[in-house]
């Protein structure tokens, strides 16, 4: 059975060491379109050669930049196939700013499992622990996979939110690269789902589809340079439903709303007449 809930619930992931460096800190902020003003001094902190700024999202691939072989779904009582699994939700919780270089411990384990029926969710999180002892981040995230489900867990919670019933404070536009998805996997995701067109049409797709923790970081630097003046130190915590698909080329449209220490955001699809991309997002800031 690809699911014994008995031993995949609160099961422990493996820890891990790993480092980075400010090169991998600006490959990951290319990776997401910086640099596209080369000459606005706001937007070359990002790219600095010693002290880049280091956006939160930069977590999501800290543990993985230098992988080269596609990522397997295979946890203590979990063995799904990767062409069933898609990315549901993602958050990032930064305890301090990240460093532009450093060594960390991560530890993890299963925090949730849901049975929807037809599919099934499942849920990490991960603490991330600097070379001092003292905490960098924590990041939860969950996988959605298909024909998964029935295996007589419970169904979990909803958690959609309401967006403000008025206009938004920003409304930006985004123009991804036709090459965005082969230029992003660099980072350490070789899922074949965003560069294979056979796979990708496997799996139900017309043409390899951008990685969705790229449209994340796209819209948390969209989000950051827009509202926070492009400082990303002020970022507390990201968080994101994955709610439809992007191909690279095609244009984000990320719709802002400003709150008491909060930004609320709509990111969607202007060629699809604005089709969702991301959800219930969410970028708290001091």
């Amino acid at each position: 059975m690809p699911i014994d809930p008995k031993i995949a619930l609160g099961a422990e992931l493996p820890s891990r060491e790993f480092a980075w460096t400010p090169s991998d800190v600006q490959l990951y902020q290319l990776g997401l379109g910086a640099g596209a003003r080369w000459t606005d001094a706001a937007e070359l902190r990002y790219l600095d050669d010693r002290e880049p700024q280091v956006l939160p999202s930069f977590a999501t691939v800290a543990q993985t930049l230098h992988e080269t072989e596609p990522p397997k779904v295979s946890f203590p009582g979990i063995d799904i196939d990767l062409a069933k699994v898609v990315h549901g939700h993602q958050e990032v919780e930064v305890h301090r700013p990240i460093p532009a270089a450093g060594k960390a411990t991560s530890t993890g384990r299963i925090s949730e499992l849901w049975d929807k029926g037809s599919a099934a969710v499942v849920v990490q999180e991960h603490t991330i622990t600097g070379s001092d002892g003292a905490p960098l981040w924590t990041t939860r995230s969950s996988i959605f996979a298909k024909g998964e489900g029935g295996f007589g867990g419970e169904r979990g919670p909803s958690t959609k939110s309401e967006l403000p019933d008025r206009a938004p404070d920003f409304d930006v536009t985004t123009r991804t690269l036709p090459q965005q998805a082969l230029l992003y996997r660099m980072l350490g995701d070789r899922n074949p789902l965003h560069s294979d067109p056979e796979f990708a049409r496997a799996a139900g797709f017309p043409n390899p589809i951008l990685h969705g923790l790229c449209t994340y970081g796209i819209v948390c630097k969209t989000a950051t340079d827009t509202a926070l003046d492009a400082d990303a130190s002020r970022v507390t915590g990201f968080r994101a439903r994955f709610a439809g698909v992007l191909y690279p080329g095609e244009t984000i449209r990320t719709r802002i709303w400003r709150t008491d220490g909060e930004l609320v955001i709509a990111a969607t699809v202007v060629e699809r007449e604005d089709a969702p991309v991301l959800a219930d997002v969410s970028l708290k800031f001091s």
